[in-house]
């Protein structure tokens, strides 16, 4: 064995930044619904999934063995720089779609970058297909779908169980509902997502001769991405929060507990046996399938379109990025060293950009956010009203209340009455 090397060393520490970044992107898998409800404030919401994503960590092993001796052949002549160059281009797309309010997977971002940067450097060899297909390319797609059937069936029992009863009577249940769910989402992400930063450094050492092949994550591999990717859900990823809980579809408590629970359900289930599934798409088919399953609620189909796009690109465009980075990588140190700047300025650009409109934890679930109602949308509404004793949401209410010392506005989808008018200017 040997010991840690700088190159070594700068992987690791890259792999951090990756989970934290993965943290901070996924934290809206969590805790979305919850803080759109209202059920917990936007503080206490992120800080409590830091905690159980922390915990989560510790509980299972079986996707870091995945990501470091499955979808790559740790016999094919993968060096560290290949790793790093994986690694930046998970990063970069990470920030972009962060940037961009899209809830992309963090996981595909990673397994696009380390595969790109692996056919670079060392050709299809190095890349096992069978363990891509079946452990990733296959649950991306019946993931999702399998948790928004499951969602429409649990928000349709969910209301139908408290047909005849008023929102203010069921509002204390569905609210520690939410938050129990919402504590098992982010327990299933911390068995799943932290762990594939964990491979990625397990896979790193195996390279570096550090380690041997097939071996399970050292200790303090665990604990380092188990806390990287709790800082980086603490912090808060507000601008993905924004779209999964005002974005796709108006949640109601009902409507969050199913999602939650749904998704929760089939995370668990899929770090059980080991695939490394996106908890992103996940978490995005069931508040689809919440929005589907209540009557009257309608979901915007375009922002999911965009989601969906994003989740098609992931892949390919990390990939990409990661291959550049390897073409650079495999040049030496200056190349790694160019890698290393490149990265660090994109990073610093993506920043300064997300500063001219920032989102945070004061306007997380402001609603002007929209899309504006087409004829499809109208023609839903019509037809298919909310169930009898349901409030309405902020978005079908007739105008937003004024924030403390700010100017009153209206949601873009519907148009104030004239008294409702009066009430805003007074």
């Amino acid at each position: 064995m040997e010991h840690i090397t700088l190159l070594i060393g700068i992987v690791i520490v890259t792999a951090l930044v990756f989970d934290f970044t993965n943290g901070f992107h996924d934290t809206a898998n969590a805790m979305a619904t919850t803080i759109s409800t209202g059920a917990l404030g936007p503080r206490v919401a992120v800080a409590m999934s830091a905690v159980l994503n922390l915990v989560g960590a510790f509980l299972s092993v079986e996707v870091a063995k995945t990501i470091s001796g499955g979808i790559i052949d740790e016999d094919s002549g993968i060096r560290p720089e290949v790793i790093f160059a994986g690694l930046v281009g998970a990063i970069l797309w990470n920030l972009v779609t962060w940037l961009a309010g899209l809830p992309s997977s963090s996981s595909h971002a990673l397994f696009g970058g380390l595969i790109g940067a692996t056919v670079v450097s060392v050709g299809l060899d190095g890349v096992n297909g069978d363990a891509i297909v079946m452990k990733v390319l296959i649950p991306a797609v019946a993931a999702p779908v399998v948790a928004g059937i499951a969602t429409v069936a649990a928000t349709r029992l969910t209301y139908r169980l408290g047909r005849g009863r008023s929102s203010e009577d069921t509002a204390k249940g569905y609210r520690a509902g939410q938050i129990a769910s919402a504590a098992l989402v982010s327990l299933a992400h911390g068995t799943n997502d932290a762990q594939k930063t964990m491979g990625v450094i397990t896979l790193a050492l195996v390279t570096g001769g550090v380690v041997a092949p097939d071996s399970d994550p050292p200790l303090w591999v665990i604990v380092s991405a188990g806390l990287a990717i709790a800082l980086g859900t603490y912090l808060g990823g507000w601008r993905i929060i924004r779209t999964m809980g005002k974005g796709i579809t108006d949640i109601q408590p009902p409507q969050g507990f199913a999602a939650q629970t749904g998704a929760a359900t089939v995370i668990l289930a899929s770090s059980h046996i080991g695939f490394a599934l996106s908890t992103t798409q996940v978490c995005s088919g069931a508040v689809m399938g919440a929005g589907v399953g209540r009557k009257g609620a309608v979901v915007r189909w375009s922002t999911a379109g965009r989601m969906v796009l994003a989740w098609v690109l992931t892949l390919p465009a990390a990939g990409l990025v990661a291959g550049g980075a390897a073409l650079l990588a495999d040049q030496g140190n200056a190349g790694i060293t160019a890698v290393a700047v490149l990265a660090v300025l994109a990073c610093g650009a993506i920043w300064a950009l997300s500063r001219r409109k920032p989102v945070d934890h004061t306007n997380v679930n402001e609603v002007g956010v929209h899309e504006p109602v087409g004829a499809v949308t109208a023609a839903l509404r019509s037809v298919a009203p909310p169930p009898a004793g349901a409030k309405p949401s902020a978005p079908e209410s007739a105008a937003k209340t004024a924030p403390q010392g700010g100017v009153a506005e209206h949601t873009p989808e519907q148009t104030p009455t004239p008294a409702a008018a009066s009430s805003i200017t007074r």
